[in-house]
C-alpha cells in the first residue's frame, strides 16, 4: 500500500494557559507545544514539530491561535480536530482543522496578532473571573484616558520601551494596526492589534498603561516614555492571566472569520435585581 502523502494541518487551537509554562517546548515544563506535539506524535507514530502564530508566555491564555504541522497521515484534515480533542487534556480544544499549502506559515504568513487584556475593579472578588482578569482594585482607573494614552501607539514604532530582556528578536520596531480601551460596569478592557508582538510587550504596555488610568502619569508622559525608549521607567508587568491572544489574521484566512473574531467571551453582568438598569455599559462601541 502506498504511503498518505504529507499534508499540512492547519487549526485554531484555545488554550487556558494558567497550568502551562507558556507555549515555546521546554525541557521538563509542560507547555503547550510539548502537549500537541507528544499528542500528534503518538497519533503518527513519529516525531512532529507544531508551529504557532505567537508565542504566548507562560500562565497567558489563547482564544484563538493558530498552528500548524505537517504530517504523512490517512486521517482527513477536518478530522484532525475531534481526533486530538478526544486525546488533548481539559485545558487544550482544537476548534477547527483544514488543509493549506505547504507554502503557507501560521507564524509568517500571518499579518497581524490580536491581544486582549482584562481587568476587574471591583473590590470584592469573583471566584469566576479570577483565572482571567488582573483584579485591580487598589486605584480608580479612567478608561477614557488609558484609551487616550493608546491613540499615539498607531503606526510603526520602536518600542523597546517595551521589550523584556532576552528576547532574540533583532529589533524593536512594530506596527500597531489598532488599538482599543473601554469600561464595562467593573471590567475594563485594553486590546492591541500588531504585526507581532516583542517579548513581554502587552504585559509591560498595560502596567504602565493602568498608571496612566490611576493618574500617575498623564498620556503624554506615556507617550515620552515610549518613544523615548526609557525601559528604565517601565517597571511593572501586569499579571499573565489577565492576558489571551484574541485572534490571528491572514491576507486570505483558511479559517471561517467568525470563528477567530468571535473566540473569546465577553463577561457579561446581569440586570441589577432591584429592577435596575443593566450595568453592562461600555464607554465606546465594540471593536
Amino acid at each position: 500500500m502506498a504511503e498518505a502523502p504529507i499534508q499540512r494541518i492547519a487549526l485554531v487551537v484555545q488554550y487556558l494557559g494558567t497550568d502551562f509554562c507558556g507555549w515555546q517546548w521546554q525541557p521538563r515544563q509542560r507547555t503547550v507545544q510539548g502537549v500537541m506535539e507528544a499528542v500528534i506524535g503518538e497519533i503518527v507514530g513519529q516525531p512532529v514539530t507544531v508551529h504557532a502564530a505567537g508565542r504566548t508566555d507562560s500562565g497567558v491564555h489563547a482564544a484563538a491561535q493558530v498552528v500548524h504541522f505537517d504530517v504523512a497521515s490517512p486521517i482527513p484534515a477536518q478530522r484532525w480536530m475531534s481526533v486530538l480533542n478526544g486525546r488533548l487534556p481539559p485545558d487544550v480544544v482544537v476548534r477547527a482543522s483544514v488543509a493549506v499549502p505547504p507554502t503557507w506559515h501560521a507564524r509568517f504568513s500571518a499579518s497581524w496578532r490580536r491581544y486582549r487584556y482584562t481587568l476587574y475593579t471591583d473590590r470584592c472578588p469573583n471566584l469566576f473571573l479570577r483565572s482571567s482578569v488582573w483584579h485591580y482594585y487598589h486605584q480608580t482607573l479612567d478608561a477614557d484616558v488609558m484609551a487616550q494614552a493608546l491613540q499615539p501607539l498607531l503606526g510603526h514604532h520602536h518600542l523597546a520601551a517595551f521589550q523584556r530582556s532576552g528576547s532574540s528578536r533583532p529589533h524593536a520596531w512594530v506596527e500597531i494596526q489598532e488599538v482599543y480601551c473601554c469600561r464595562r460596569d467593573t471590567l475594563v478592557e485594553i486590546e492591541v492589534q500588531a504585526s507581532g508582538f516583542l517579548y513581554g510587550m502587552m504585559r509591560l504596555l498595560v502596567g504602565l498603561l493602568v498608571q496612566v488610568g490611576a493618574g500617575t502619569y498623564s498620556p503624554a508622559a506615556f507617550t515620552r516614555i515610549w518613544v523615548d525608549q526609557r525601559r528604565d521607567l517601565v517597571k511593572h508587568s501586569a499579571p499573565a492571566q489577565g492576558l489571551c491572544l484574541n485572534s490571528v489574521g491572514y491576507p486570505q484566512s483558511p479559517f471561517d472569520p467568525v470563528l477567530l473574531s468571535q473566540s473569546q467571551p465577553r463577561f457579561w453582568f446581569p440586570p441589577a435585581l432591584d429592577g435596575s438598569s443593566n450595568p453592562w455599559t461600555p464607554q465606546s462601541p465594540l471593536p
